[in-house]
């Protein structure tokens, strides 16, 4: 299967990694959030080739976590996070957390801060109905109606995690 294909399939998992699954598009948010706007900038901060920081920023704007605009005093063009890029960011604090976990042998190099009461952010799996912190062995994945749909489409035939029925 093409990596391009796996944008067709039915799982909310596999289709995000399309167009974020790269380590230039997750820096290039990283960088994001940090303030950086400017291609050069971004090109500076992240040693990256233009052709593909060009690529990477336009398939961020294509799928409307990047806004390309004019900046303010319009002399030079800015990409902003949009709202669904904001709603990125407990990717990276999850991988932030694996990380100073699992690959900081001298500690955190950076902590995340609560502005208001100086504690630290961190990416947390709880159950929508009763609040209950979960990991992996709490889940039970079960199909949902985007699966259902996609069963009764002709020439489907997956199951709801994605394997060949």
């Amino acid at each position: 299967m093409r990596y391009e294909d796996l944008a067709d399939l039915p799982c909310s998992i596999t289709r995000p990694l399309v167009i974020l699954g790269d380590r230039w598009t997750l820096l290039i948010l990283k960088a994001s959030f940090a303030g950086v706007r400017r291609f050069n900038a971004f090109q500076s901060a992240l040693g990256i080739s233009r052709s593909r920081l060009q690529d990477r920023l336009a398939r961020l704007v294509e799928h409307d976590i990047l806004a390309r605009r004019q900046a303010d005093g319009g002399d030079h063009v800015e990409y902003r996070l949009t709202r669904k890029g904001h709603d990125t960011y407990p990717i990276l604090m999850a991988i932030r957390d694996w990380g100073d976990t699992y690959m900081a042998p001298d500690g955190p190099p950076a902590h995340y801060r609560h502005h208001d009461c100086t504690g630290e952010a961190h990416a947390r799996l709880t159950c929508d109905a009763c609040g209950t912190d979960v990991t992996a062995h709490d889940i039970a994945p079960e199909p949902g109606p985007g699966i259902l749909a996609h069963l009764g489409r002709p020439g489907a035939g997956q199951s709801a995690d994605g394997q060949q029925g």
